[in-house]
């Protein structure tokens, strides 16, 4: 795939540290990764997405850079990254990496210098304010901290030692610029760009306003502002000069009139759409509805993003399930079919193709994210328990899907006695166990993004109806002289689907998450939890 490949692709969220730990201390790895590049190309990757691997305090898991130019030593050295991108190229696979502009470490150099005088020449790099307005952070605290050195509050939008860069500053654009050329002259294929639309605030810093019925801070001042697209631009030209690069956007907002505006001609390539992928439990007319909004907000030039799962959010599969594995199982593989078949750009969570599940938090001290931990303190000042202050943290929190990819049952309890993490004890929730089991979600998972491959109408098609009856969703894709329909079942019962005349002798049963041959005529019935794929 040459030029606009991303179209057609199918993309994998690698999560650095807790994919495969090739040297034994732990942590995922690059030597790790390059192992599994195989299992990838046979899962049928076309786009690997790294989260960020530079060298970080991992306050917020290698969100907070501390230095641009280099590789976290806990993943390896730069010969590795290198090898491993040498190796993924090999096999036909792109990589896109994670990259943050919006703030970096305040242990990086540049803060440092910064905070060490009010007139040193890197000073306004970042933001500062003598008095703090009411600013919040997205981790529910003020988002000014003061720093006594020069007893001056800087502006972080998220955890505190993650400091926003001011992006008014010609120098920080040009720096930054610098950053994006050195890692595609590594061979980088482009890249996911963190909170991007939080790059730019209003100059004049006014209080934000409340909404007067939940009483959270409406962020009307510190994200979405004057200048961002300008900056966007400049970017997407810097990158696009280089062949064959890939530029997608997380975009703090639910509302598509926003999302739409940062996607598309001499902009990003895309950008993630949470109001589908983060829902928190399964609601079909919800799903329907979000996927009807995206296609009447998009256009050629504005392609939609499919997922439903990252890093910051919990599983699908425990968001969506009934607490029965097997329902559970059935039903995740009509999502995943959903997400490989809707129009749009897949993006996979590492561990979604073997059904992995959330994992709980059963003391603090081994919470790992910044957000959980910062949920846990708020609830302990408000007077709560620990045990409640606890699950309030997991509930906040990220960790639930950050846990060790799950190769096979030896692996349960994490990578070594170091990291620890306990497992859902479900048997089947490992790779070794499914790789020769014609029914397990990973095989599903192969031939469905085989079939993908095989029909344009799946990867490049355009919908000719889509439509919602009861728990069934069908739609119909065709691109050129290839038309599919596809019908998903998410009803417990066995449900009779009127074709209208729509099948032919040509038509033949693709793919079946529930049996291998079907008798056509113009009804057919869908069997409980059962998707289906026809070639028209």
């Amino acid at each position: 795939m040459k030029g606009e490949w991303w179209r057609q692709a199918v993309f994998y969220e690698l999560y650095v540290p807790s994919f495969f730990d090739g040297n034994g201390d732990g942590v995922g790895d690059f030597k790790g990764a390059l192992e599994k590049l195989d299992y990838l190309k046979e899962l049928g990757i076309d786009g690997i997405w790294l989260t960020p691997f530079y060298p970080s305090p991992k306050v917020d898991n290698g969100y907070d850079i501390s230095d641009y130019y280099g590789v976290d030593e806990e993943y390896g050295t730069m010969d590795d990254f290198q090898l491993f991108i040498k190796e993924a190229h090999d096999r036909g696979i792109k990589v896109v990496a994670d990259l943050v502009l919006n703030h970096t470490s305040s242990e990086h150099p540049w803060f440092q210098e910064s905070r060490s005088s009010k007139d040193h020449p890197k000073r306004d790099w970042y933001i500062w304010k003598d008095h703090p307005n009411n600013w919040e952070s997205f981790f529910g605290v003020s988002a000014w901290e003061l720093d006594e050195a020069t007893n001056q509050y800087y502006y972080h939008a998220f955890a505190k030692e993650q400091v926003d860069l001011n992006w008014h500053n010609p120098e920080v654009r040009e720096e930054m610029i610098h950053v994006m050329k050195f890692w595609l002259d590594q061979g980088l294929d482009g890249f996911r760009l963190d909170v991007i639309n939080f790059l730019k605030v209003h100059p004049d810093m006014k209080d934000n306003p409340y909404d007067e019925e939940t009483g959270e801070q409406i962020h009307l001042h510190d994200k979405d502002q004057e200048g961002i697209l300008d900056v966007i631009r400049d970017l997407s030209a810097i990158v696009h000069q280089y062949p064959d690069k890939f530029m997608v956007g997380e975009v703090g907002s639910d509302e598509l009139d926003v999302l739409t505006t940062y996607s598309g001609k001499d902009k990003l390539d895309v950008v993630f759409n949470f109001n589908l992928g983060s829902l928190e439990s399964f609601n079909l007319p919800d799903m329907y509805k979000q996927l009807s909004d995206m296609e009447k907000g998009h256009s050629e030039e504005q392609i939609p993003t499919l997922f439903f799962g990252s890093h910051d959010m919990k599983r699908s599969l425990s968001r969506f399930g009934c607490g029965d594995r097997k329902k559970d199982l059935d039903r995740a593989k009509l999502i995943a079919t959903l997400m490989l078949t809707a129009k749009g750009v897949p993006f996979i969570y590492y561990g979604e193709e073997i059904g992995m599940e959330d994992v709980t938090i059963h003391d603090i001290k081994e919470m790992k994210d910044v957000q959980g931990k910062t949920a846990y303190e708020s609830a302990i000042r408000e007077g709560k328990t620990e045990q409640e202050a606890l699950r309030v943290a997991n509930d906040k929190g990220r960790d639930a899907s950050r846990s060790p990819m799950q190769w096979n049952a030896e692996r349960y309890h994490g990578f070594s006695e170091k990291k620890p993490w306990i497992f859902p004890a479900a048997n089947d929730t490992n790779v070794s166990s499914q790789e020769s089991d014609p029914d397990s979600i990973l095989s599903y998972y192969r031939t469905l993004i085989a079939i993908r491959k095989e029909w344009s109408s799946l990867h490049s098609g355009e919908y000719e109806e889509m439509g919602m009856s009861g728990q069934v969703l069908t739609y119909v894709k065709s691109h050129d002289s290839d038309r599919v329909l596809v019908l998903l079942n998410f009803s417990e019962k066995c449900l009779e689907v009127n074709l209208q005349n729509m099948i032919s002798k040509e038509s033949h049963l693709a793919l079946s998450s529930k049996r291998s041959q079907l008798k056509f005529g113009n009804t057919i019935e869908l069997l409980p939890y059962e998707a289906m794929i026809i070639t028209l």
